[in-house]
């Protein structure tokens, strides 16, 4: 079985490191929206140059520039075998006309699977995390020695934290996320698609919760 996934979660639900392992895993090609835009963007293809002149207005990159870049990217032949997209889809329109896409292609999602971690867990995941300005290796207080200054075990550069990392900051990406969010899920639970699953315990058996519901 071809598995094309969706993976859904907020900042600091771990979103990431599932979809890596689901790539180790499952020999599926992890999709970062992320990835494709900056990739787009500098390779100067005309797509790329497109996105880039909204975002140097400050504007969100529209759905038909994301749209046209996803397919773009999954008619490539090494997506065949399957993927997990993280961070496409965000919006209703979106998830729509990929799925009218998917129809065009004779293909269909396997799950939507959505990461649910709650506010305080998530708060103090990204507001407890460091990073180091020269290797950019990400830690979290809680595994760091609190008596003395906080440093990369690598090079011994001194952490730092990520403005967008301050629990004032997380809270308000957090509420953002549910907005945009809780129409999307409901989108995909209608499909009969969505699974959800707590993300707020360790990694592991997060995947182990991923893998049944894909055995």
């Amino acid at each position: 079985m071809v598995l094309r996934l969706i993976l859904l979660g907020s900042p600091g639900s771990g979103k990431g490191t599932q979809a890596r392992m689901l790539q180790e895993g499952y020999q599926i090609v992890h999709v970062s929206t992320g990835d494709i835009l900056r990739r787009a963007i500098q390779a100067q293809t005309e797509l790329g140059r497109l996105a880039q002149s909204y975002m140097d207005d400050g504007n969100l990159v529209p759905d038909d520039v994301m749209l046209r870049l996803v397919k773009e990217t999954l008619d490539a032949p090494r997506y065949e075998a399957g993927y997990v997209l993280d961070g496409f889809p965000r919006t209703v329109p979106q998830s729509t006309a990929f799925e009218s896409m998917l129809l065009q292609w004779g293909a269909a999602l396997t799950a939507v699977i959505s990461l649910e971690v709650n506010r305080e867990v998530l708060i103090h995941r990204l507001s407890g995390r460091r990073v180091c300005p020269e290797c950019a290796t990400t830690y979290h207080i809680d595994q760091l020695d609190p008596s003395g200054e906080l440093r990369c075990t690598r090079d011994g550069a001194l952490l730092v934290q990520r403005k967008d990392d301050d629990a004032q900051a997380v809270a308000i990406r957090f509420d953002a996320f549910e907005r945009e969010t809780l129409p999307l899920k409901q989108f995909y639970r209608d499909r009969g698609l969505l699974r959800e699953i707590d993300g707020s315990r360790a990694t592991g058996e997060v995947f182990k919760d991923i893998q049944r519901i894909l055995a």
